[in-house]
């Protein structure tokens, strides 16, 4: 009986044992490991990233507005009228048209702000018919472009057609029904490509002033207040 007892107190040193000896190399080979595969910081980066600084973030090449006298005869009407299909769930166009979520649009461009008596105005809308009361080409392309940033507090939710192409074929499809009348301005140098800066405190000339010189929108056609959209939804406006 006490020889079994031995016995039984062996093995279990020997597994006592193993269990210490099994720790003790895993430190060994953890420290032994440490010392051959040791990593030191390269002292130059392997990639270098050229961040531009604020300054030079500003020197970036100012974009020229619209030339509306050389975009506006070579526009392609068809596709101005396929982007306005778009519209039509919150717009008509037609001459005495009914109002949607939006105003009727026939003779918008060139026409006043907020013309359609009754109509649920935002009044974002009447800030800005106050600053900008006509609906000239720069105006409808800048609201076009970004509605909510162009006049803030603006009912309509529409997120702005983004490709100036595409306005600039809506816009010119929109001046053939009813804006006939309101000229296209001259080719405009200061509007193109490689045009002078204008002199400190000199304010370039408005689109609007040469539309004025070459003519103006007829006395008698009405004229609607938001330019039409590309909404997917349609959604209240002003």
């Amino acid at each position: 009986m006490r020889r079994r007892g031995m016995s039984g107190d062996l093995k279990w040193n020997k597994i006592m044992g193993a269990c210490l000896g099994t720790a003790f190399a895993i430190l060994v080979v953890q420290q032994v490991s440490g010392m051959v595969y040791h990593t030191k910081q390269p002292e130059k980066m392997g990639y270098f990233v050229d961040a531009p600084d604020e300054s030079a973030a500003g020197a970036a090449e100012e974009v020229l507005p619209i030339d509306w006298g050389t975009v506006l005869p070579t526009a392609d009407l068809a596709a101005g009228e396929a982007a306005f299909a778009r519209c039509q769930a919150c717009h008509t166009v037609n001459s005495g048209g009914a109002d949607g979520i939006g105003p009727n649009l026939f003779a918008v461009v060139g026409g006043p702000a907020m013309h359609r008596a009754g109509f649920a105005y935002s009044d974002a809308m009447s800030k800005h018919k106050a600053e900008a009361p006509t609906w000239n080409y720069d105006e409808l392309d800048h609201f076009i472009n970004a509605p909510g940033r162009y006049v803030p507090g603006t009912k309509m939710s529409f997120a702005g057609i983004r490709d100036e192409n595409t306005r600039i074929n809506l816009i010119a499809w929109l001046r053939t029904q009813g804006s006939g009348g309101y000229a296209i301005p001259a080719p405009d140098p200061a509007r193109q490509p490689g045009a002078a800066a204008p002199a400190e405190g000199e304010a370039p000339a408005a689109e609007g002033d040469a539309a004025t010189e070459a003519g103006s929108a007829p006395a008698d056609a009405p004229a609607a207040d938001a330019p039409a959209t590309q909404a997917t939804n349609p959604a209240p406006q002003a």
